[in-house]
């Protein structure tokens, strides 16, 4: 009988990652990444914490400042090269009163998640750009888990602290090329 009841705890009963909570599942093209991200922008009452490689996005970056207007506490660690990308929203939101933060480390700062309220994780390869919601093949998961979030909120937390401020908050000095916080990076650190 013992031999039945582990042979059920150990290969019928579904492990850990079985166990999670609910994961909601989009793909792209078209295939509602975007409206998902902005449905978790609108729904936050707290805090929205955000590593995004790539965040070109006016829908995405209206719904953010919106979120700020509701005074939800809004933190965004980019990739360094978007501080001086066109197409980036980063100065957009910048204007809109936002701080930003430009990763330091070796390599692209290559995430794409945010955590809302603690409470749920967006993850995946979409990136919140026009071209990844209309044309590349992308995913993106919503996740519930517990566990899987505090994961998450470490990560962010090592990002933001291991991240620059954009050039043009840094230190009270009105602007400094990016290439200049890049290469001398200790001016323009908080």
């Amino acid at each position: 009988m013992k031999r039945i009841l582990l042979f059920f705890c150990f290969y019928l009963m579904p492990g850990p990652c079985c166990m999670a909570g609910d994961i909601e599942v989009y793909f792209s093209p078209n295939g509602g990444c975007e409206r998902a991200v902005i449905s978790e922008i609108r729904n936050a009452v707290g805090t929205i914490d955000i590593a995004m490689y790539y965040l070109s996005s006016g829908q995405i970056a209206r719904a953010l400042v919106c979120a700020q207007e509701r005074h939800v506490r809004v933190r965004i660690v980019l990739d360094d090269g978007q501080e001086i990308e066109s197409a980036s929203k980063s100065r957009y939101l910048i204007k809109h009163g936002f701080k930003f933060k430009y990763h330091l480390g070796f390599g692209l700062m290559h995430n794409k998640f945010a955590i809302f309220d603690g409470k749920r994780l967006i993850t995946g390869s979409f990136n919140w750009t026009r071209t990844a919601q209309e044309r590349n093949e992308e995913n993106l998961l919503i996740i519930t888990d517990g566990q899987t979030i505090e994961k998450y909120e470490d990560r962010f937390k090592y990002l933001w602290n291991t991240s620059r401020l954009d050039s043009t908050t840094a230190r009270g000095i009105d602007v400094l090329p990016a290439w200049f916080c890049a290469t001398f990076h200790a001016f323009c650190s908080s």
